[in-house]
């Protein structure tokens, strides 16, 4: 009684009670402490567990992000490709069917690849195929829902073209090489000159004139001989292309709309021969409706 009258009525016992403090408060923050300490460890473990959560729900996201921009990454390309081929078919000004790559032939020195239309779209054989750079080839095989092409670079293949600058003629055949054309039917004083672009010439009536088919390479003329070994590479990206243009030639257009009938379908069953394939296949009837 004496100690709380006296700390209630003076400050003498300040003094003291900041002694004994130095004392007691370390006890009470030890007393303290295993709280303190749970308190802490359970919000660090919540907090690891968040993060870690977060952490994972971040990482797939950021894998499925990754996974559509590769395939955001391959529509572009896909649409900068057919925007060019879309963009060469108004140039042409002819009826084009846009056709997808299904496979390719892997026989040594055959360069024959597959595509998804066929005669239930009324492609037939020895159509024109183009791509978005120039001539790839010529349908070699119509089926009804497929249709295989024969690239100007196969061994079997030969095509007439022209060199743009002078108009000379000439003959280019496949080399079995995917990036080489030959011309061997050229004499060693023709003029023709490295860089000269080669087009259709329009003879055999396969191909209409003015396509892009090669570009001539460098050569040595060769002065003991009458003719000269001369190579064109050709413009088409033939190993890279996954959609190619196939084109009707004739003047009348043929419908994408309706079913086809027994007599279109019918000149499909008979196989062009491989050899030189640079005739034109005998006419279809273009008024005849097909099935898109």
């Amino acid at each position: 009684m004496a100690l709380l009258i006296t700390e209630y009525r003076s400050h003498q016992l300040d003094s003291l009670r900041a002694t004994l403090s130095v004392v007691i408060d370390p006890i009470k923050y030890l007393i303290d402490l295993p709280s303190v300490l749970i308190e802490q460890t359970s919000h660090s473990i919540s907090s690891y567990s968040t993060l870690k959560s977060e952490n994972t729900r971040l990482r797939e996201e950021q894998f499925i992000d990754k996974t559509r921009l590769l395939k955001f990454d391959s529509l572009e390309k896909e649409n900068i490709r057919l925007r060019a081929l879309l963009e060469n078919s108004f140039k042409l000004g002819e009826q084009l069917l846009i056709a997808e790559l299904l496979s390719i032939n892997m026989a040594p020195y055959e360069h024959i690849v597959v595509v998804n239309k066929g005669t239930r779209f009324g492609v037939h054989p020895q159509q024109p195929v183009l791509d978005a750079n120039g001539v790839v080839g010529q349908v070699f095989r119509a089926l009804p829902f497929s249709s295989e092409i024969m690239l100007i670079t196969d061994p079997n293949h030969a095509i007439p073209v022209q060199v743009n600058r002078n108009g000379l003629l000439t003959i280019a055949v496949g080399s079995g090489q995917i990036n080489r054309l030959n011309l061997p039917f050229l004499p060693n004083n023709a003029d023709i000159r490295p860089g000269d672009l080669l087009i259709t010439s329009g003879l055999g009536g396969t191909f209409p004139s003015g396509y892009p088919v090669a570009v001539v390479d460098d050569f040595t003329p060769i002065t003991n001989k009458p003719f000269v070994n001369i190579t064109a590479t050709p413009k088409a990206m033939l190993d890279r292309n996954r959609e190619l243009l196939i084109v009707w030639s004739d003047s009348s257009p043929v419908s994408l709309t309706t079913k086809p009938t027994p007599e279109v379908l019918a000149p499909s069953n008979a196989q062009p021969s491989k050899s030189k394939l640079t005739h034109k296949a005998p006419a279809e009837s273009a008024e005849t409706d097909l099935d898109e």
